[in-house]
């Protein structure tokens, strides 16, 4: 003869185990579905972050192209000066902050363009600063990103600051020829910004 307090126990066990199955399968289409809600975040996220970039991407070139209007253009490069004087630092300092360093041409031309350009936008300035320097070894001049410098229009005699003198400046008077100087002298500055 069964016990009928057996019969009731496994009865509620039963049912326990149906009502836990039940609840796991609740819980699991529920976290299903939160997991996909996720995933169609992350999507939207990603989007959202992909057009935040786009838009930007069109403002830094809208900038370029205002900035282009105001200064000189040349191949991929856009020029800018400013009439304001400033240590080497400073100037590219600023520069970056407009969203480009300082000036650096890298052939002839770019040098012819930059003489031309300087001469229009920075009347009576005798120089001003090239974003070149040999701050890190002496007599190795590089640009202000660290790259290798492979144009060189120096004046007779130059550089010749040897570790006192570690910045380029651009001398008009000396037709477009560069010296060093002292990077906390006062100059003007022209930036170079790179047109896409």
């Amino acid at each position: 003869m069964t016990h009928p307090g057996l019969l009731i126990l496994l009865f509620m066990a039963t049912l326990l185990v149906e009502q836990t199955g039940a609840q796991a399968s609740r819980l699991k289409a529920k976290k299903d579905h939160r997991s996909k809600d996720r995933e169609k975040d992350g999507d939207l996220k990603t989007q959202i972050d992909k057009l935040w970039r786009e838009v930007n991407s069109l403002k830094e070139m809208q900038a370029l192209q205002t900035v282009c209007l105001r200064g000189t253009k040349l191949h991929k490069k856009c020029y800018l000066a400013f009439d304001g004087s400033k240590p080497f630092h400073e100037a590219n300092e600023d520069c970056i902050t407009k969203g480009g360093t300082l000036a650096v041409p890298r052939d002839n031309d770019e040098n012819q363009a930059l003489r031309d350009y300087g001469k229009r936008s920075l009347p009576g300035a005798a120089e001003f600063w090239l974003g070149i320097n040999d701050m890190v070894n002496e007599g190795k001049f590089v640009d202000v990103n660290g790259a290798t410098i492979n144009f060189f229009n120096w004046d007779r005699s130059q550089p010749n600051g040897g570790k006192r003198e570690n910045c380029a400046l651009f001398s008009q008077s000396s037709q477009g020829k560069w010296v060093d100087d002292a990077c906390r002298s006062m100059k003007k500055y022209i930036c170079e910004f790179l047109i896409p």
